[in-house]
């Protein structure tokens, strides 16, 4: 790959962090950086996993782009830790809860579908890392302890236990400070990952010396081979000083973690890696994501009703920002990130979240002619229960296009029938017009009645829409929604289209409703403005904000 370092004058926060990865390579005089996402698979894959590895991937690549280089990203499972607590939302609980304190490796599995509970998490995330096409390759801790990848640096960490032991004895209480070392042994019987104290440090021999506080018994464990698991903040200095790793992101939550495992890694005899600390998640209530408490969405959710590109649009904007992460937000990213799409086809300009997104390239499939807010409301004002009764609408808007011609759009349908089955069709209910708004949606009837053959004779889609929104803006300039503008013209206040969306859909708001009309057809849009003025009208005061 040809260097572009003309990248690193480009205002997107990917190149910001690979210019800091490109600056530490060219000191090292290595031709390869190593990127690093951890996954604690104590609970299910959680979406945030997947944002630490799509972010990670987006500087990746940009590296590569800016230094011509290549860049290898690991996803490294910390599977061999101890099973501290049973998670909220996996089955069989009480079968885990004998197991507390194993190896996840070593803890059957509740849903019984792999050898281990491990083994299970590691699945499900790699399942999904695969279906979106990341570039990775997947380690375990279990297999890395075990096969003695690790044994030289834990021979070192052995050498320095004591330094170890300083840099993190002064963030503990006494009793834990007393304690503390850096090892946990694998009880060689019950296979319980230990936090005991160390009776002895051997360097001479790679072992530590401990006893088992019930029974009394002494051991004697080799720090390689598996048959030790480092804490938790010294695993972290271990692993970037054994891998050499460039660069690994994390949350604000691991902001003490990252400084002291920094220090360790100096202390084992190398820098530890640069890196970029994001935001967290919150979940509706704005509370922090807990992989346990099973809050927030998981992937599977987001990928019923939007597509994995929206996801990741949702994870590049403003990583350093708190965001909330709940239903709500999927509509919003997906047209977002649809606006983004085709202005990339038009400029494919690196500063832009969907170059990114796409690794640069520019999408092969074509841009639906209707925005996902624009489904959302069809299939909501139709009552869509299939995307074959909305695919109707659709092509009322656009008929040519089919599932085979426009992919995406086809796509879009499906999640917009599904989101407005589960999400807005049971929180909706149309009011009745009020006395003083009946004027006006008989008006519109009536305009629409008699201008649809002129309508219909229009192209389909955009000709159609305008046409029907000047009739729209034409029906409300009249009492309660005719506001007269600066230059003394007749306007229409805001509480018109809000009145629409209230009265027809049950909605506050939505798209311009021309193109709603016209891709739900002007027949059915008397019809539903006929059966809106038959239910019985309603006193309210209208609302007459500017529009």
């Amino acid at each position: 790959m040809t260097a572009d370092p003309s990248l690193r004058s480009v205002k997107a926060w990917p190149f910001e962090e690979a210019a800091k990865v490109a600056d530490r390579i060219a000191q090292a005089g290595k031709a390869v950086a190593l990127f690093e996402t951890g996954y604690g698979p104590s609970g299910l894959p959680h979406i945030g996993t997947f944002g630490e590895v799509a972010r990670t991937t987006w500087v990746r690549k940009a590296f590569e782009r800016m230094t011509g280089l290549k860049g290898r990203l690991i996803a490294f499972s910390d599977d061999m830790d101890g099973l501290r607590k049973v998670p909220d939302n996996v089955p069989n609980g009480e079968m885990l809860r004998q197991h507390l304190g194993k190896s996840l490796t070593a803890i059957p599995d509740p849903f019984g579908t792999h050898e281990s509970f491990g083994h299970h998490n590691n699945a499900r995330l790699r399942a999904f890392l695969d279906a979106f096409g990341f570039e990775y390759e997947f380690a375990s801790a279990t297999d890395y302890y075990r096969s003695g990848r690790f044994d030289a640096a834990l021979l070192r960490m052995l050498a320095v236990h004591e330094e170890v032991r300083q840099v993190i004895l002064p963030t503990l209480g006494p009793d834990r400070r007393a304690t503390y070392s850096p090892f946990l042994p694998v009880h060689p019987r019950t296979g319980v990952v230990m936090q005991v104290p160390m009776e002895a440090v051997r360097p001479q021999d790679g072992t530590v010396v401990w006893r088992d506080p019930e029974t009394g018994e002494r051991f004697e464990t080799p720090v390689t081979g598996g048959h030790v698991k480092a804490q938790w903040k010294a695993d972290w200095a271990m692993r970037w000083f054994a891998l050499g790793v460039d660069y690994e992101m994390s949350g604000k939550d691991l902001i003490d973690s990252v400084r002291l495992s920094s220090q360790i890694c100096r202390v084992l005899g190398s820098e530890p890696p640069v890196g970029f600390t994001y935001e967290l998640f919150l979940d509706q209530g704005g509370q922090k994501i807990s992989k346990s408490k099973g809050n927030g969405l998981t992937i599977e959710e987001w990928l019923r009703y939007a597509p994995p590109e929206s996801l990741a649009y949702f994870m590049y904007q403003a990583p350093g920002r708190a965001k909330r992460l709940y239903f709500d937000v999927i509509p919003r990213a997906t047209d977002e990130y649809l606006t983004f799409r085709e202005k990339l086809r038009a400029n494919p300009d690196p500063a832009n979240p969907d170059w990114h997104i796409h690794g640069g390239e520019v999408p092969n499939t074509p841009e639906p002619p209707l925005t996902f807010g624009m489904l959302m409301n069809l299939a909501t004002v139709s009552a869509a229960d299939t995307p074959e009764r909305l695919w109707k609408f659709v092509r009322n808007y656009a008929p040519e296009a089919t599932p085979e011609t426009q992919p995406l759009l086809g796509q879009l349908v499906e999640y917009a029938v599904a989101y407005s089955h589960d999400f807005i069709l049971p929180g909706l209910t149309p009011r009745a017009p009020a006395a003083e708004e009946r004027p006006c949606f008989l008006a519109l009837a009536a305009m629409l009645r008699e201008h649809q053959g002129e309508i219909e004779a229009l192209p389909h889609g955009l000709p159609q829409a305008e046409r029907i929104q000047t009739l729209v803006y034409d029906a409300g300039r009249r009492e309660p929604f005719i506001q007269i503008q600066k230059d003394g013209s007749p306007g229409v206040a805001r509480g018109w289209f809000n009145a629409l969306y209230q009265v027809l859909v049950g909605a506050d708001q939505g798209p311009r409703f021309g193109s709603l009309a016209a891709a739900y057809g002007v027949p059915e849009t008397i019809r539903l403005i006929e059966e809106a003025l038959a239910r019985p009208p309603q006193a309210a005061a209208a609302e007459t904000s500017p529009a």
